[in-house]
């Protein structure tokens, strides 16, 4: 009698591996891998063929996990209706926010030198702050870990992996990073210049 298929059995494609990957570099970029563990843990999400063997590789790491891997989100129970003859519960009243030239000063001014609230750093939309010459949220990927990975791993395009852009990473690896000045150079050029992520976004410092 065969075992029962479960959801942890699916096979999976390139997208999950590639998100395994990336969450991977997070992790070294962080220091809770060394390069060796790094090196085998990319190599056997390369070649990982179910959702049940990428699982193992976070087993026993915080978030990030890929986006796959995340629990489900469990839904708000219903509150039940009151049972008949039971009192109903009073309602808060409802005030309308203030409006007119009184709204202005409901939130006082920061200090002088200091971003107010939507100007940068604790702004849900740009918890890096934003670039001041282009006004974008900065990428919450570091140039520094994006050059560092492709001077030392850039034959294997980990750091083009690590910003997204993985048309880039996928030509180096099957290049060998360009014979190894592709990747050198592209590890400098990141170092000095930063360069942006997948969503054009700046490299953060």
């Amino acid at each position: 009698m065969s075992e029962p298929f479960g959801p942890e059995q699916q096979r999976i494609g390139n997208q999950q591996r590639e998100e395994a990957i990336t969450a991977l570099n997070d992790h070294f970029a962080m220091a809770r891998l060394d390069i060796g563990e790094y090196q085998d843990r990319v190599n056997r999400a390369s070649g990982a063929q179910s959702y049940h063997e990428l699982a193992e590789l976070f087993r026993d790491l915080p978030q990030p996990h890929p986006p796959f891997l995340a629990p489900p989100s469990v839904p708000f129970a219903a509150v039940p209706p009151p049972p008949p003859g039971f009192p109903p519960q009073p309602t808060q009243p409802y005030y309308p926010p203030p409006t007119g030239p009184q709204q202005q000063y409901a939130v006082p001014p920061p200090p002088p030198g200091m971003a107010g609230p939507g100007m940068g750093y604790g702004n849900p939309a740009a918890p890096y702050g934003f670039d001041p010459l282009t006004g974008l949220p900065l990428s919450d990927k570091s140039k520094v870990a994006a050059g560092v990975l492709q001077l030392f791993l850039g034959n294997l395009g980990i750091g083009r992996f690590y910003t997204g852009h993985t048309g880039i990473a996928v030509a180096q690896l099957l290049t060998c990073g360009g014979c190894g000045i592709w990747s050198l150079i592209d590890g400098i050029m990141i170092l000095v210049n930063g360069g942006t992520d997948a969503q054009g976004r700046k490299l953060r410092d």
